[in-house]
C-alpha cells in the first residue's frame, strides 16, 4: 500500500462531498498506484475544488433567500409625487438634497 499526499487530498475532498463510494475507490486505485489515475489526479483535485466553490455559494445563495433579508431601496426610485410624504423634510433627513443625485465616493 501507498502513501500518496495528493490521493488522500482526494479522497477527503470525497468525504466532505459526501461521495462514500467514490471515495473508496480511489483509496483502491492509490493502493494500486495505477498510473492513469496518478496522471488524472492534478484535474479531478481541480473538479473537486470547483464543485465544493459551487455548492458553497448554492448553500449561501439558499440561506439568504430562507432567511428574507429585505431588499436594499434608496431614495431615487420612490415617487414623492403620489405619496402624502414630504420629499424636502426625508431628504433633509438624509442629507442629499432633491437636485443631487447620490453619489458612491470611494
Amino acid at each position: 500500500m501507498r502513501h500518496d499526499p495528493a490521493g488522500a487530498s482526494i479522497v477527503i475532498m470525497l468525504r466532505s462531498l459526501k461521495l462514500y463510494g467514490m471515495a473508496n475507490a480511489v483509496e483502491d486505485l492509490v493502493a494500486q498506484g495505477a498510473p492513469a489515475f496518478e496522471a488524472a489526479t492534478p484535474m479531478l483535485s481541480q473538479l473537486l475544488k470547483a464543485e465544493m466553490a459551487e455548492r458553497e455559494v448554492r448553500s449561501i445563495a439558499y440561506h439568504t433567500k430562507v432567511a428574507r433579508f429585505p431588499a436594499y431601496k434608496d431614495l431615487t426610485g420612490f415617487d414623492f409625487a403620489s405619496s402624502e410624504i414630504n420629499e424636502a423634510k426625508v431628504r433633509s433627513y438624509t442629507g442629499v438634497s432633491s437636485s443631487k443625485t447620490p453619489r458612491m465616493s470611494f
